[in-house]
């Protein structure tokens, strides 16, 4: 037998317009509704990963590599997604020419120079610009890749929000690895 509620003692599903959080502010996506809701849902709990895996760290911390011979950093992971949010939003979908974030775009980590807080706030700015340019657009409506061997391939907005997600996830485990290799913290 299914059921539109939770078994009792479970949390709260939550809605788009009051999503249940967990304990440390992350909106969990909602466990029912249209795929729009769903895929930004999933999204913004992976973004909200991220920056749970910042929180609390100083800028030397999260210039920490964690996993020789890599230079991976927690650092380089919030500037390479801010790059790849301008890039599938802006570049991407809205067809605009904007430049990199940070300068040409050369792997991890991006600039060194900039602190945390800086990295946060140019990553945040790229969500809130991602938002305004796919506002009210449907899932079907086409970008096209802006460069590289597939430049001009047509992709729609439901393929740059599952890329994303998959770009996230990937990313987020390893900030799991370099948060713990930091301070022993673990969790999802």
């Amino acid at each position: 037998m299914t059921t539109d509620s939770p078994s009792p003692g479970a949390p709260s599903p939550g809605t788009p317009e009051a999503p249940f959080t967990l304990p440390d502010g992350r909106p969990l996506p909602p466990w029912t509704g249209d795929e729009r809701g769903m895929l930004e849902g999933w999204l913004d709990f992976h973004r909200g990963t991220l920056a749970t895996k910042c929180s609390g760290l100083d800028d030397k911390q999260v210039r920490q590599a964690a996993a020789e011979p890599s230079e991976l950093t927690l650092l380089g992971l919030v500037q390479h997604l801010a790059e790849v949010e301008r890039n599938w939003f802006q570049r991407a979908f809205a067809g605009l020419d904007v430049p990199h974030v940070y300068g040409e775009e050369t792997g991890f980590p991006l600039s060194p120079d900039r602190g945390l807080d800086e990295a946060l706030a140019d990553w945040r700015r790229e969500i809130a610009r991602g938002r305004e340019l796919t506002a009210g657009r449907s899932l079907d409506d086409l970008g096209h890749v802006p460069d590289g061997p597939l430049a001009g391939t047509p992709i729609n907005l439901r393929w740059i929000l599952v890329h994303l997600i998959e770009e996230y996830a990937r990313h987020n485990g390893h900030a799991d690895i370099l948060r713990e290799a930091i301070d022993g913290t673990k969790g999802f």
